[in-house]
């Protein structure tokens, strides 16, 4: 299987898999497979699981951005998994591929969201537009 080879940890409770860029991490009304699926075909392929796969899903990934998911195996760590999420027990870094250099290597950036429903995809703008939401990295 394709999948087997992003597998970067695996054991009974936890998965955690390489995500690439355009995969959706959870379904949406496209109806694309999901990261989530691959996952749970794999789980079933490799135990040999008849039936319907449990795979908690957590945290997601935004479709064009790459990354480790971290999925749970069974419910408690579902359970486990998202309050250390919830507690910021887990830390998360974010990369980002640029053309140029920042004049400052650290800070705060805003932008201003408005997700087109139809299409499926959220646009960023610098100042504030009707029906956009703020949003602070």
């Amino acid at each position: 299987m394709i999948l087997h080879s992003r597998i970067l940890y695996e054991d009974n409770h936890l998965i955690a898999v390489n995500k690439l860029a355009g995969e959706l991490s959870q379904g949406d009304e496209t109806g694309d497979v999901t990261i989530s699926d691959l996952v749970k075909q794999y789980i079933r392929e490799k135990y040999v699981k008849p039936g319907k796969v449990f795979l908690g899903v957590a945290h997601r990934l935004d479709r064009p951005v790459s990354g480790v998911m971290l999925f749970a195996r069974t419910s408690k760590a579902l359970e486990r998994l998202t309050e250390m999420l919830r507690e910021r027990k887990i830390e998360k870094t974010y990369w980002a591929v640029v053309k140029n250099k920042p004049k400052e290597l650290s800070g705060e950036l805003v932008h201003h969201l408005k997700r087109e429903k139809g299409k499926n995809v959220t646009k960023a703008f610098q100042t504030r537009q009707k029906e956009t939401k703020e949003s602070q990295l």
